[in-house]
């Protein structure tokens, strides 16, 4: 299942038009003192959103994010983290980087694997801070909490990346396909619907709710949408280990 939604997740990071998105986001001096480290960084930091395509960002994956780095094939050095922290410095919040951060914590079922100078949460908690419009590594975080048990955690993450969704149908879908697996099947409904109201599809989500039994048809005449409010607490709280670790 997760190599499903890391593919739903993959697709959307590759799919997003960079052109949509404002500058990259910068570093915050406020941030110097932070318990999961500065967003400075000697090279960018830059948006991946922004940047993905661009010399930047692919420099930075030709020595350190190479598809056999990427797909734990093979590390360019001694551990396959410190090839993801590099990337991560560089781009906070590169969707590919977290996802295979993430396989390979699991992997290695540490929070903090072999070769990371931060915590997993640490790695997210820069994505957020770094760039906080972006719903992306929220999702894939969501994953990863509720994979480790953390449900409430990741339905905070969900309830967020659901509040950035706005009018992007992608992300509707996705968010669905997160809330599903966290069987909270009414707001995985919700954003099926949302999802097909913007146009896309896919018939994925559909087919979950359905085999599960709780699918049903949009209403035909909605009410008006009332406009969303920010979630609070969504950003991890770094933890006294995250505190440690950092830098």
């Amino acid at each position: 299942m997760f190599e499903r939604i890391g593919l739903f997740l993959l697709l959307l990071s590759l799919a997003w038009p960079a052109d949509t998105w404002a500058q990259a986001s910068r570093a915050r001096p406020s941030d110097a003192l932070h318990p999961c480290g500065p967003l400075k960084n000697a090279y960018g930091p830059y948006d991946y959103r922004v940047y993905k395509d661009r010399t930047e960002i692919q420099v930075v994956e030709d020595f350190h994010f190479t598809p056999a780095v990427e797909l734990l094939i093979k590390p360019m050095f001694q551990y396959f983290a410190a090839d993801f922290d590099y990337t991560l410095r560089a781009s906070p919040n590169h969707h590919r980087a977290l996802i295979s951060m993430v396989r390979n914590a699991e992997r290695e079922r540490s929070s903090q694997p072999k070769g990371a100078n931060r915590s997993v949460d640490c790695y997210f908690d820069r994505a957020f801070r770094f760039a906080k419009d972006d719903p992306i590594p929220r999702m894939i975080f969501a994953g990863y909490l509720s994979r480790g048990g953390r449900i409430s955690e990741a339905m905070t993450q969900l309830d967020y990346a659901a509040y950035l969704a706005r009018d992007n149908a992608f992300t509707h879908y996705n968010v669905g396909i997160g809330y599903f697996e966290v069987k909270a099947f009414d707001q995985a409904l919700k954003h099926a619907h949302d999802a097909l109201a913007l146009g896309l599809t896919w018939p994925g989500l559909v087919d979950l709710l359905k085999q599960a039994g709780k699918w049903r048809e949009p209403d035909p005449t909605p009410a008006p949408a009332e406009p969303a409010s920010a979630p609070q607490g969504a950003a991890p709280a770094a933890s006294a280990a995250s505190a440690a670790s950092a830098p």
